[in-house]
């Protein structure tokens, strides 16, 4: 198991603006960097305060300047909202630009408010992924592409620019759909999963969700790889997790707003009301991996023996966290909890392995 840093890159008190944000997140790249993490993964959001990552194959591109080792992912590109020649190019000149750094983190997207400002139709995102995929898939890995389908067609064509690494970057995938991740298993296509605010009992049940799709489109279901996301704030101030709670809190109301094209704004900023019966912040506290080393790392535990995921995207700066506090935090994690894991699960290294086969 390796872990990643999520960089959603909202903005909401940020006393830099979006130059701050930006700062921000160069800083906790390079520092995840430092600690030993595999890949920084970038959002894609579009028109409102919830991210400023418009492009995460941009902010990949403009955060490869300040790191040397460590992956960069687009976490993840939204494909029905791209046209699939261009956004093969540009993984492609990507994974070229950082000597073999890319890695492909691809979704159907689920806001409504982005799908109507492009012209997009929600509705039929599996079907326009699958049809764009298609395409990318060709010119990632030959170079060429031809495509006639219901939602593009594409002539014959050749592109210069080809991945670094062969025959693609490392793929995960956000969208549970079986025909999608049948489509991607063949390139090892890895489920990202996450349950947001909702933590960790959640996602032990999306787990098993995404697990029967997995199952659905064909595929073994004991060997499905696992990659999971999760909030976490390492601290040992109770005032300090219920601030980071209340931060959670603030992204998980938007998230909710957002899954509507009726949405209150104040200019960009998304007025976000409570979430229909919400809880106390204590519940959101109690739900993600927020306190002390200790408590951290026996979620952690938890979550790695039932799981048993090959990658681990940890969310620091959620809610634009200040950023003083998420880089402490992530210092904390890799210095304090990684080791109280190690101990209980023994080396990292071997987590994340398809379960052994009798013979």
């Amino acid at each position: 198991m390796n872990f990643g840093l999520f960089n959603l890159m909202g903005l909401r008190d940020n006393p830099g603006g979006v130059a701050g944000v930006i700062e921000d997140t160069r800083s906790m790249v390079k520092l995840a960097e430092d600690v030993g993490f595999e890949i920084a993964w970038f959002a894609e959001h579009h028109f409102t305060n919830y991210s400023v990552s418009v492009s995460p194959l941009l902010t990949a591109a403009v955060m490869a300047g300040s790191t040397s080792r460590i992956k960069l992912g687009a976490g993840v590109v939204v494909l029905p909202l791209y046209h699939p020649m261009r956004v093969a190019q540009e993984i492609a000149f990507l994974d070229q630009a950082t000597g073999g750094r890319a890695v492909i983190g691809v979704g159907t997207g689920y806001q409504a408010y982005e799908f109507e400002r492009y012209g997009a139709d929600v509705a039929k995102k599996t079907e326009i992924f699958l049809e764009y995929w298609s395409i990318v898939e060709q010119l990632l890995t030959t170079g060429k592409a031809s495509f006639k389908g219901e939602h593009i067609t594409i002539p014959d064509s050749v592109v210069t620019v080809r991945p670094l690494q062969t025959p693609m970057p490392s793929v995960y995938c956000t969208s549970p759909h079986p025909p999608i991740l049948k489509a991607l298993s063949k390139w090892g296509g890895v489920p990202f999963i996450t349950a947001g605010w909702r933590g960790s009992q959640a996602l032990f049940g999306i787990a098993e969700a995404v697990r029967g799709a997995w199952v659905a489109a064909g595929l073994d279901g004991p060997s499905m790889p696992v990659a999971l996301q999760q909030y976490i704030h390492v601290t040992d101030s109770r005032q300090e997790a219920l601030e980071a709670g209340e931060r959670a809190r603030y992204v998980g109301r938007m998230v909710h707003g957002l899954r509507t094209s009726n949405l209150a704004l104040d200019g960009s900023f998304v007025i976000a009301p409570p979430i229909p019966d919400e809880p106390p912040i204590e519940t959101f506290v109690d739900n993600l991996l927020i306190g002390d080393p200790h408590h951290v790392a026996a979620r952690l535990v938890e979550e790695i023996r039932r799981l048993n995921p090959q990658h681990y995207n940890c969310f620091f700066q959620f809610g634009d966290m200040p950023v003083a506090r998420a880089r402490r935090s992530l210092e904390r994690f890799a210095a304090e909890v990684l080791p109280l894991v190690e101990r209980e699960v023994g080396p990292l290294s071997a987590v994340g392995k398809p379960p052994a086969i009798a013979a």
